[in-house]
């Protein structure tokens, strides 16, 4: 019976058996060429039978040919199209591999003419949206924070900076595909620091694969940067002079050599800001240390000087056909010297008055060095090892020194020998992290249909803190150890992760998939050896991506992950930070992860795109929420845990032609929302409608003149239980093509000056000292809008290239190969 059994499917795989055609494709100079259409087309009437792109080593594979007569058919932007002699597939063809196809250039296209490929500025995916930067004219002269702030979903909190996706905060950083493991304010001045105009694209990943890590509740920001493939040595540089209420400058300088076997590159970027932000505060509160019940008229303006130098230097080298070599160091430095002016009058009921002064010079100083190393290795047609290891270091200082006084009514100062509020005040904080990373990733196209993927993941952060405020008392200074903090803190990471990629039939695909992470984290105080923190963790992540293709042009889309959102170093370490001389900025050492589930629904027809996305976080992390400290004497500003919190969210992306010179954009994210939180007096459940709305429209104007106009709309939102307003701008931009391969660009941010932000706090329920307040943020362009002239210029050779390499190992592979 079991002869007979194995006979049988012997019989069923032979007759099954259909051929296999395979082959490579090269430039002229014999390097291999990427991302070539390949068509295996029927040698009676042309008919295509199956279709697919080259993989980067210019390798094509065909699998499962029935029997009959073919021919190949060849085309890619640059070069000729290309047709094979007609051949025959046999029953009993087996494997077959062509002779190496020569691409030859198409001089007609090359000459003088520049060949563009158009994206559409927005462009749905199963695991999320992609925002292609280089399609839109503002981006020139603007900075990373400044194009996140205008893609759809995506939140900037001028109060602090926090970057939020979809309404949630604890959206994940990533830069080329690699996390970015900072605390949220330094990664909104890394952010701040680095130029868009070496920016490819934008994903916003709400529902990423098991290749990507889990971190993140909100999803991942991955900010993609541009890679040329041009043959020989080519370049560009920009230079972009502005005013807002301070003056702005910003110089780049890109240069790449392309061989057959090497690829070298290299970026410098400076850039100069000087900004004004203020901010007016009105309200009341129940402060002891003041003298209790208090009507409060608060203002502070601060000026910044923000200088950045960043630095990129990489090389991608082929040993052999089947081996890269690849490396890269990526450099920030940022310098920003800034000053404070505050003033506030205290109306101590029912007739008492205190005036309040405060001047505070700083000087945030900041560097950091992300250096990268991989291996990848064909092992065979489909069959793909790779190896990757990075370091981080990060280092950030920010001394201050503050003068203040109050003054009573009479004219008198008081509080002066009270070390909180003290006449003479300095502050400090130095932070250094250092991250290691090693990881190994596997595929294998099993078959035509099927595609597996793992890989393993280590990570190693190692952290250390030093703060403190200190007083000027009796000749000396003295440290308030109520507002001081040595933090040591060491965080593991374990991930392991399969995903399988299964083409079920022409229409419908399935990614399915795990990640498994176990995280270690333990924080210290080294100068008392008290223990603060000391966690571990194990979560398994499963994801599910069905993606079903209706007809030729429409798609259906229906995806489940779940993810995590850990406490950052910031969030967890017991530091303090001046705010005013009530409040200080600190820790939550207490802070639980955030568990995530997210289910999502999409739908594209042609480039319209349209989703529904339910997300359930389990201890969602609300930042800057508004306690008391245990002597109810000072304001601690710190995260919170919420129980929950619920959101259901609709987007939409509708791209419409209004003439052939006139494209548009719009698109739409809103729904319902749902938070409870037990951190105030008086906890509560709210329940909201929230959305934003972004629009895009280009023009193509004579005499090679373009010209966009984009906006944002955001509407009330809660924070935790602080409310904030919405807030609105409009951005415009023209540009003019040179005819020696330079064009000149102007662009206004917040053209109307309309962005100004609303938080306020004690709407909802009784906060902390009975706060009740309307804060008024008028951000720099609120003044007057910010212009910015930028001119760019490319130069070198003007040889052939390839689309950008994929810049994350764990790409789904239908953005390379589509068979019909």
């Amino acid at each position: 019976m079991k002869t007979l059994c194995i006979s049988m499917l012997l019989i069923c795989l032979l007759q099954t058996a259909k051929a296999q055609i395979s082959g490579k494709v090269t430039t002229a100079t014999g390097q291999p060429l990427g991302y070539v259409t390949t068509a295996l087309i029927k040698a009676a009437d042309s008919s295509s039978v199956k279709s697919m792109l080259t993989t980067e080593q210019g390798a094509y594979l065909f699998n499962n040919i029935q029997p009959g007569n073919y021919r190949l058919k060849l085309s890619s932007v640059g070069y000729q199209t290309w047709f094979s002699a007609p051949f025959k597939v046999n029953a009993n063809s087996g494997a077959k591999s062509l002779a190496v196809i020569v691409m030859r250039e198409d001089t007609r296209q090359l000459g003088e003419v520049v060949v563009k490929a158009s994206k559409p500025l927005y462009q749905q995916r199963a695991d999320g949206l992609v925002v292609n930067v280089e399609s839109s004219l503002l981006t020139k002269g603007s900075t990373a924070l400044q194009v996140l702030e205008r893609s759809p979903g995506v939140i900037i909190d001028h109060r602090d900076n926090g970057i939020s996706l979809n309404g949630k905060s604890g959206a994940t950083i990533m830069i080329n595909g690699k996390l970015v493991r900072m605390p949220p304010s330094q990664i909104t001045a890394l952010l701040n620091g680095t130029s868009a105009d070496n920016i490819e694209k934008v994903e916003l990943l709400s529902t990423p694969p098991a290749g990507y890590d889990a971190e993140g509740s909100a999803g991942i920001i991955n900010i993609v940067m541009k890679k040329s493939r041009k043959q020989g040595t080519n370049g560009s540089y920009t230079l972009t002079g502005g005013y807002g209420q301070g003056e702005k400058a910003t110089a780049s300088l890109n240069l790449n050599s392309n061989t057959k076997n090497v690829n070298l590159y290299g970026s410098y970027i400076f850039s100069h800001d000087r900004t004004y932000t203020d901010l007016f505060i009105t309200g009341s509160q129940n402060m002891p240390y003041i003298g209790g019940n208090t009507e409060t008229a608060f203002y502070t303006k601060t000026k910044r000087i923000s200088n950045n130098h960043n630095a990129t230097l990489g090389a991608d080298i082929k040993l052999d056909d089947k081996t890269t070599l690849s490396g890269s160091v990526l450099y920030n430095n940022s310098t920003s010297p800034n000053y404070t002016y505050s003033h506030a009058d205290y109306t101590i009921l029912p007739d008492s008055l205190l005036i309040y002064t405060g001047n505070i010079n700083g000087t945030d100083k900041w560097n950091s060095v992300i250096s990268s190393a991989g291996l990848e290795r064909v092992l065979k047609q489909g069959e793909k090892l790779s190896f990757d290891a990075d370091y981080i270091r990060y280092s950030n200082n920010s001394p201050k020194t503050v003068q203040s006084s109050f003054i009573n009514k009479h004219g008198e100062q008081v509080y002066a020998n009270n070390s909180v509020s003290a006449e003479n005040q300095r502050g400090f904080a130095n932070t250094t992290i250092n991250v290691g990373v090693i990881k190994a990733d596997y595929s294998n196209q099993l078959s035509e249909a099927l595609k597996l993927e793992t890989g393993v993941k280590g990570t190693r952060t190692g952290s250390s803190s030093a703060s403190g405020i200190e007083s000027f008392e009796n000749g000396g200074w003295v440290r308030n150890m109520q507002t001081s903090a040595n933090i040591y803190m060491k965080e593991e990471i374990g991930a392991a992760y399969l995903s399988l990629n299964w083409q079920a039939n022409k229409a419908l695909s399935v990614n399915a998939g795990a990640r498994y992470e176990y995280s270690y984290t333990n924080m210290d105080d080294p100068k008392t050896g008290n223990n603060i923190v000391n966690r571990k963790l194990g979560k398994l992540f499963p994801t599910l991506l069905l993606t079903n293709k209706i007809g030729e042009q429409s798609e259906l889309q229906l995806s489940y992950t779940k993810r995590i959102a850990r406490p950052t170093y910031d969030d967890l370490a017991s530091y303090f930070a001046y705010s005013d001389p009530t409040a200080v900025y600190t820790g939550n050492p207490f802070l639980q992860p955030t568990i995530t589930n997210n289910i999502k629904l999409g739908y594209t027809n042609r480039d319209y795109s349209f989703s529904l996305l339910y997300s359930h976080d389990e201890n969602a992390i609300s930042r800057y929420q508004l306690t008391e400290n245990a002597t109810h004497d000072i304001l601690f500003i710190s995260p919170q845990n919420l129980p929950y919190q619920r959101y259901l969210t609709f987007q939409a992306n509708l791209p419409f032609k209004a003439a052939n010179w006139w494209d548009m954009t719009y698109s739409f994210t809103g729904g319902l929302r749902q938070f409870k939180e037990t951190y105030t007096a008086s906890p509560l459940t709210k329940s909201y409608f929230a959305y934003s709305f972004n629009f895009n429209q280009t023009f193509k104007l004579p005499k090679d003149f373009s010209a966009e106009v984009s906006g944002v709309y955001n509407s009330l939102f809660y924070n935790g239980t602080t409310r904030i307003d919405g807030f609105s701008t409009i951005n415009a931009g023209i540009k003019k093509e040179l005819k020696n391969r330079g064009s000149l660009q102007l662009s206004v941010a917040d053209v109307f000056s309309t962005l100004q932000i609303h938080p306020r706090y004690g709407t909802l329920t009784r906060e902390a000292f009975d706060i009740k307040s309307h804060v008024i943020v008028n951000t720099e362009s609120r003044r007057f809008p910010i212009i910015k002239l930028s001119y760019t210029r490319s130069f070198g050779g003007s040889g052939s290239s390839a689309k950008n390499k994929s810049t994350k190992s764990t790409t789904d592979e239908s953005e390379r190969i589509r068979n019909n």
